[in-house]
């Protein structure tokens, strides 16, 4: 059985790589691999992040333990616990951020994050965040596939769990120290925490701020996460940021690691805006080093322009803010992230952080005194089109003969004039087929062309 995608471990709770004998073995694999193999879980030639962290030793040989509002949460807890035994220490529900910042601070072994992230309800999952705050490497996966591959049944285990939850604040304290108290004072937030790890976090931080805050979908119980909410379904924030005449529409998803953000005329402003805004700020004070922006082949390509008219270059990776933070650690860029709204400032923490974004967003338009309407002026996307379709495979496309020729065509039809970009899903049963280009109706005759021809084959 394969038990890790592209962000970890993800499925249908209780069933498959989470069903709860499973999850047990993984919390054993964790334990043993970790006493005898510990440097499988550490990135080789991290570069510090520049905020200094202050560290204590809480969580010295000890695994952090988190999740999101999902009600199969606590039973996959339950399971890791049971497999690992002594030395898992839980702090409830957190931001996945969190988790990525209290590994550090803490001087933990290991982060644990039980989260779908934006996936519907019945999904879970887990995510291990390596010491330095990053995700694992690829090697300690596969360690612990190897691991549960040869094991019959959970070996016995004592079954403790150590509470933490009352020391989370600190990863709120963190993010109250990147703006003045009361700094917010007459500005009107709207915030959409899609029932999920921040419900309880994001209104408070905002309000500590002296943000008027106008908070939905902040009432969790453990079905409704992403549920018509978030950075998936933004069209009532956008009615209520239009309808409340606030300043600014704020969407998480399920573990608060993205964030998509909404303007005070009702624009909706994904992750290549929130890049364009930031990286134009930071190269203005000569605070951009290298002149150089990291995202995702996702990027539009009007995103790409905007940032070479401003002498900053864009470095595209694979799609997953795991390649985003890795292709930064090695330029050394400080400003990452993608479309879907992961934002990476690596000055402050490794991971794609959606409250620290919404954060910086605000300061960034205390800074200039302009609405984000007018700090996003600047950037005209090309159009884009994406479409999603259910696969019952992911064979490689080039094994596919009448896949390989149509992307060929494709490709052929709109070049230089725009791009296609056809790729699986890490998480879901899916290929997702996107193409962009000056000329809209040639986007979408190139994508309703490849949709039909991977409805056929796939």
């Amino acid at each position: 059985m394969r038990l890790f995608g592209t962000d970890g471990i993800r499925a249908i709770a209780g069933e498959g790589p989470l069903a709860p004998d499973v999850v047990v073995l993984v919390g054993r694999a964790l334990k043993v691999l970790l006493k005898d193999r510990p440097d499988l879980f550490r990135n080789k030639g991290v570069r510090e992040t520049r905020r200094t962290v202050t560290r204590d030793i809480s969580g010295a040989g000890k695994v952090l333990l988190a999740r999101d509002t999902r009600a199969s949460g606590p039973a996959i807890e339950a399971s890791l616990i049971e497999g690992f035994g002594l030395g898992m220490m839980s702090v409830g529900v957190l931001p996945t951020p969190g988790v990525s910042y209290l590994v550090r601070k803490w001087n933990c072994a290991l982060g644990v994050v039980i989260s779908a992230s934006h996936n519907p309800s019945e999904y879970n999952g887990i995510k291990l965040i390596a010491p330095d705050g990053f995700k694992v490497p690829d090697a300690a996966e596969q360690a612990i596939e190897e691991f549960i591959k040869s094991q019959t049944a959970p070996a016995p285990s004592f079954i403790a769990n150590l509470d933490f939850s009352a020391r989370k604040i600190e990863y709120a304290n963190f993010l109250r120290a990147h703006l003045p108290p009361e700094s917010l004072s007459g500005l009107r937030v709207v915030v959409d925490a899609a029932n999920g790890a921040a419900s309880d976090l994001a209104p408070g931080l905002f309000r500590s701020f002296g943000a008027e805050v106008i908070s939905r979908n902040v009432t969790t119980d453990g079905r409704n996460i992403n549920v018509a909410s978030g950075v998936l379904q933004h069209d009532l924030l956008v009615d209520l940021v239009k309808s409340e005449k606030a300043n600014l529409g704020i969407a998480y998803d399920g573990d608060a690691d993205r964030c998509i953000l909404v303007d005070e005329t009702g624009a909706v402003r994904d992750g290549d805006f929130i890049l364009a805004v930031v990286a134009d700020y930071l190269q203005e004070r000569e605070m951009l080093p290298g002149s150089v922006v990291v995202s995702t082949v996702m990027a539009n390509y009007g995103l790409e322009k905007f940032l070479a008219d401003r002498k900053i270059r864009l470095v595209r990776t694979n799609v997953g803010d795991r390649w985003v933070a890795e292709e930064m650690m090695r330029t050394g860029a400080p400003l990452g992230g993608e479309q879907s709204g992961h934002i990476i400032f690596f000055d402050a923490l490794p991971t794609g952080d959606g409250l620290l974004t919404s954060i910086k967003i605000l300061k960034i338009m205390l800074d200039r005194k302009k609405p984000l309407s007018a700090l996003c002026a600047g950037l005209t996307k090309v159009p884009q089109l994406l479409k999603n379709v259910k696969v019952a495979s992911k064979p490689a496309f080039e094994t596919v003969p009448a896949l390989r020729e149509a992307i060929a065509h494709a490709e052929k039809e709109i070049a230089g004039q725009g791009r296609v970009l056809v790729r699986y899903s890490g998480t879901e049963p899916l290929c997702r087929v996107m193409a962009e280009g000056a000329d809209s109706a040639l986007v979408q005759k190139v994508v309703d062309q490849l949709v039909e021809v991977v409805k056929k084959n796939l």
